[in-house]
């Protein structure tokens, strides 16, 4: 959780310092720049048929996954009222699908921890430039940012500074660590729309304006395909049992965990088939890369590599990646971040993993104030699937807490109770629509396209 800070301290390396000139000194007749400012809303009223221009950024596969969803609601629901929008930020091969004009690749600044920022630095603040030129040049009517606060809460800055309304999607982990950074939420941020229940009491207390959507993943329905068919798509013997390995959809997530992951395989019984979906927003050398792994450390396993990105219908659920795999291996072992709620979601028993570098874990230990790292603990309120972390991540622990929640039994009897109260309570309680569709409401409601 150290990677903000990383972003933050490496990013003011680079940022030149802010002049701002005393009124007495300008030249007569010159405006502040604030004064010259006009927001976009203003500037467009005049012809309420003009397309509007939308601003959309995700730096990871999860919200790029929420950003496709939420550009074809968007789409939907200003094609009832004959209205049109262009739709530009940062996503990956899912939001270029659903109609995004991509400024800059996610896959080219998803770096997570301290020592990983700093080591990618300046690819990342040159992709950064390119975000903040496009908001400036394009002048977006309102822009919705999608989780990724290492980056988005400086995009939010120059977004406010323009005159920009900014709606955040998916809250960054302030309940967690660093609460003083509400701060920068109550300045930046127009309204947060939040996916778990305990985040808008926790925001509202502090004087932000938010609101429970729901959580997008409780709405999908599952994936379509059945086991046979899954199976026979990739090369998988529907009569054997199988585990997913799910490393992360960052290539330095899927270099730390990817290897333990394998070595565990290797000391589970015999009989069994390991799945490991590959996250759509991995570029190919990347997924060349998973491929090297594969090859060096699970040779004589029975492997299969799934690609998302691939996967008939990449834009929303897709029929043969990481979704098909949660809903039909047996069990599997899964690094921390949204695929934990998804396999939460879906039922599927599963232990949750970590590992960051050394620096990157003794800053966490530090500044983090929550007694659990996997998200289905956190809204459990108790420890429900086991957690290994840092040095606890080793293919001998990972063999002991998985084997016993792979037969019939109380064990993974008692998880599976507990992953489907989780799923009642990460579910829109009242109202109609869903998450993605509330926040594409809310989103036009912005710019006076008001249901």
């Amino acid at each position: 959780m150290a990677c903000h800070k990383g972003y933050q301290d490496a990013f003011a390396q680079f940022e030149p310092p802010r002049v701002t000139v005393p009124v007495s000194r300008r030249a007569p007749g010159t405006q502040t720049k604030a004064a010259m400012i006009v927001t976009s809303a203003q500037r467009r009223s005049a012809d309420t048929f003009m397309s509007r221009t939308i601003f959309i950024s995700a730096g990871e596969a999860s919200g790029e996954h929420y950003g496709a969803l939420l550009i074809d609601a968007l789409k939907k629901r200003l094609n009832a009222a004959g209205q049109a929008a262009n739709f530009v930020g940062m996503g990956g091969s899912r939001m270029e699908a659903a109609g995004l004009e991509c400024v800059v690749r996610s896959e080219d600044m998803a770096v997570m921890g301290l020592t990983e920022v700093v080591l990618h630095l300046p690819r990342i603040y040159r992709e950064f430039r390119k975000l903040k030129k496009a908001v400036r040049d394009k002048r977006p009517d309102v822009a919705v940012l999608i989780d990724f606060p290492e980056i988005h809460f400086r995009l939010a800055e120059e977004l406010h500074r323009l005159g920009i309304p900014v709606i955040f999607f998916v809250s960054p982990q302030l309940w967690a660590w660093k609460k003083k950074r509400i701060q920068l939420v109550r300045k930046y941020i127009d309204k947060m729309l939040v996916i778990f229940p305990f985040e808008e009491p926790f925001y509202r207390e502090r004087g932000v304006q938010a609101e429970f959507v729901g959580h997008p993943l409780a709405e999908l329905p599952l994936p379509p395909i059945s086991r046979e068919e899954f199976a026979a798509k990739n090369r998988l013997d529907p009569a054997k049992t199988w585990i997913g390995l799910l490393p992360g959809s960052r290539p330095k997530e899927i270099r730390d965990h990817l290897p333990q992951m394998l070595q565990a395989a290797r000391k589970l019984h015999d009989g069994f088939e390991f799945i490991v979906p590959l996250a759509p927003t991995l570029n190919e050398a990347q997924r060349e890369q998973v491929q090297r792994i594969a090859a060096e450390h699970g040779s004589g396993l029975k492997l299969r590599l799934i690609d998302d990105a691939r996967a008939k219908g990449a834009v929303g659920p897709t029929a043969g990646g990481a979704r098909a795999t949660l809903l039909h291996a047996r069990a599997s072992i899964v690094a921390s971040g949204t695929a934990t709620v998804e396999a939460a979601l879906i039922g599927n028993p599963f232990v949750v993993v970590y590992h960051v570098s050394a620096l990157t874990y003794a800053i966490a230990k530090r500044v983090v104030t929550v007694p659990h790292v996997a998200m289905a603990n956190l809204i459990a309120g108790k420890r429900v699937v086991p957690e290994l972390i840092q040095s606890d991540f080793t293919a001998e622990n990972i063999v002991r807490e998985l084997e016993p929640l792979l037969p019939d039994g109380p064990e993974r009897q008692s998880m599976m109770e507990e992953l489907a109260k989780i799923r009642g309570l990460l579910g829109k309680q009242s109202g109609s629509g869903g998450a993605i569709d509330r926040v594409a409401a809310i989103t036009l409601e912005t710019i006076g396209l008001v249901s």
